[in-house]
This record gives C-alpha cells, structure tokens and sequence, in this order.
C-alpha cells in the first residue's frame, strides 16, 4: 500500500507538469525500478538524480522532461526533510569559506583535461556563450570575449585581472588581441598548469590561489562563471576585494549565472555531484553586497544562450562517449549527461538567469554606454 501510494504522489505531481510515467512522448519517462517512487518520495530531487545516474528510470527527451518539471514547480512539490537538514547546515555553516576553497577545483576542475577538450571549444571557455551572429561553439564563444572586452573598453597596456581563469583561454585572447597585462586566478591545480603553459610567452602571470588572497592594483578586473562558488555569506567580502585592488577610474565585469529568488542553498543533487558548496546568487544579494562600493553601471541577461551552449556541450561530450569511455565508466557518463541536460531544462524554464553586470568605483566619467 505505501508503495502504491508513493507512485500515485509522484503521478500527480509529474501529470501537472504534462509528463506521464510510461508514456510515449519522448518528454515522458520510462521507470526501470519500481523503487524509485519511494526514493524519490524521501529524498527529492536529490534522488531524481541519484536514481538517474543509477539505471532507475530513462527519458529520451531528458532536457524537456527537467525543463517541465521546473516549470511545475516539481522541486518544490517534493522537499523531503533531508533537504530542510541541508538548508539549515548552509545558514549555520560557511559552506564556501577559505579551508573549503579549492574543494571545487579537486572535484570538479581536475576531473580530467580530456573531458573537457571534448566538450569546449578550442579556446577551452567553460562559460556561457554569445550566440548573437553565431553558428559554432567557437565563434560564439570567441563573440563572448569580444563582448567582455567591449564592455571593459580594454586599451593596450592596461593591467587586468582574471578571477577564476579556467585554463587561460580569456587571459591568452585578451593578451593577444587587445595588449593587455593580464593575472589570473584560479583554484585547480590542472587550470593552473595549463594556463600557466598556455600564457607562457605571454605578459600574463597565471597563480593558484582564492580570490580573498588577491593583491595588486588593475586597470580592470573581470570574473567569468565563478562567482557561482563564493557562497551568500561572502558576497560582501568578494566585493570589498575587487574594490580594494581596482583604479579609481576602473571597470569590473561580473559574468554569472542568477536566480529570480534569494536563496541560501542550490539544487543538493548538483552539491553532492557536479559544484561541491556552489550556489547562484539572486540580484538582490548582487547589489546589496556591492552597495556602497561600487556603482552599477549596465546588467545584461541572456539566459537563452547558456541553454544553447549547455545543449551543444551536450552534444559534444556525447559525440566523444567511444573515446572517453576507457577513462570514464556508465555511471560517470549518465551523471554528467544528467547534469548537462538538467541545466540546460533549466535555463529553458525561464528559472535561471545568465547576468554580466558591469560596475565602477565612483561611475564613469560623461557615463557609461551600454554594448550588446
């Protein structure tokens, strides 16, 4: 009886977002083990995933199902207690605080270099894409550092730091094409390396550290898709940084992906699997962490690209699986497949956004223009 009762809740709850269990859409789902409603039941859409990853269930149209059931409110229709636990641990702890900080960049960044140079583009930008005039990965992503660059107004010989500099592609296009003197920092010891090789001939000096070890003084500083792993509680403290070591005159772009509502926690699934400690801030956690230390200049969202460069993320850890294989095993493969189709549902949603939001010290002389 409790069994068919756990089936009939997550019936209903799926049938408000359109999905049927066994039926023959390619958004329905397919149940493998009849466990899974119990699980799923008691551990929320930490055991959606969990039980993915472990052969429980399939879809053929996995990004539509998610992006579904995000718009259903699925999530939040199934908070199991476990769930209340790891929101109350994220108020009493700081998740993401100086012991804890090179914690992504082990589990995460390091996962292997071949993974990664199957599934970026040539310049190897783990961040969203610009798709405007675009039809391939490495244009568009190629159009997103022209944007950056843009909106910064880099000049030849202006200093600039890179805070999460993934593995040097921007240091290393900026170096190239605008002149710039460029440092980055990041927390993975395999992004380290390689940026370090990949800038070598290059004014640029690539060093392993968190950003609340950051020193000196720039002309400009940006951040591309790392602000995801700073945590609410350090918001203020981030910003006080980048205040701290940018010129009176200077610009910081901030790249990140956002929520519509303030939280204190992210998706547990995404936590324990793909982000240890990550969480996307809201715009009000933003601007009140900056209020007083910055001057908000421009804010652009264009959340449909990153749906765009998650799917052909997709695409192309897929195409490459034969190749993979030998270093990955099932398991791995329908984890990462799971998480790149799972964010990209999300972004087509419409529940998260994808922001560059610009910022000076004491705003820009004669104002500043907005760039698209």
């Amino acid at each position: 009886m409790a069994a068919q009762r756990y089936r009939r809740k997550v019936e209903a709850i799926l049938a408000s977002a359109d999905i049927q269990i066994e039926g023959n859409r390619p958004w329905d789902v397919h149940v493998i083990n009849n466990e899974i409603y119990e699980r799923v039941v008691a551990q929320g859409m930490l055991g959606v995933g969990e039980s993915y990853m472990d052969g429980w269930w399939e879809c053929e149209q996995l990004d539509e199902m998610i992006c579904k059931a995000f718009r259903a409110n699925f999530q939040q229709q199934i908070r199991p207690l476990k769930q209340l636990v790891f929101t109350l641990d994220a108020h009493i702890r700081n998740l993401q605080r100086r012991a804890r900080a090179f914690e992504v960049g082990q589990k995460h960044y390091d996962l292997g270099f071949d993974l990664y140079r199957a599934m970026l583009d040539q310049r190897m930008i783990y961040s969203c894409a610009y798709w405007k005039d675009a039809e391939t990965l490495d244009q568009a992503q190629e159009n997103k550092l022209d944007l950056i660059a843009r909106k910064l107004h880099l000049e030849p010989g202006m200093r600039v730091l890179d805070i999460g500099c993934g593995w040097g592609g921007a240091l290393h296009y900026y170096a190239e094409q605008y002149g710039i003197e460029g440092t980055g920092i990041t927390i993975s010891r395999d992004q380290y390396e390689r940026a370090s090789e990949l800038c070598g001939d290059l004014p640029v000096e690539i060093r392993l550290q968190d950003y609340r070890e950051i020193d000196g003084h720039y002309d400009r500083v940006y951040s591309i898709g790392m602000f995801e792993h700073v945590g609410y509680k350090n918001y203020r403290s981030y910003m006080k940084v980048v205040r701290r070591g940018l010129a009176p005159d200077g610009l910081f772009l901030l790249h990140t992906i956002g929520t519509r509502k303030s939280l204190t926690r992210t998706d547990p699934w995404l936590t324990r699997y793909i982000f240890p400690n990550g969480m996307l801030p809201s715009a009000a956690q933003i601007t009140r962490a900056a209020e007083g230390l910055h001057n908000l200049e421009d804010w652009h969202n264009f959340p449909q690209d990153y749906e765009r460069t998650l799917m052909c993320w997709y695409d192309r850890f897929e195409n490459k699986w034969d190749e993979l294989r030998n270093n990955y095993d099932e398991r791995f493969f329908r984890m990462w497949r799971y998480y790149l189709l799972a964010c990209a549902g999300g972004f087509r949603a419409g529940g998260n956004q994808l922001w560059q939001i610009v910022f000076s010290p004491n705003g820009v002389s004669g104002g500043y223009e907005s760039v698209r």
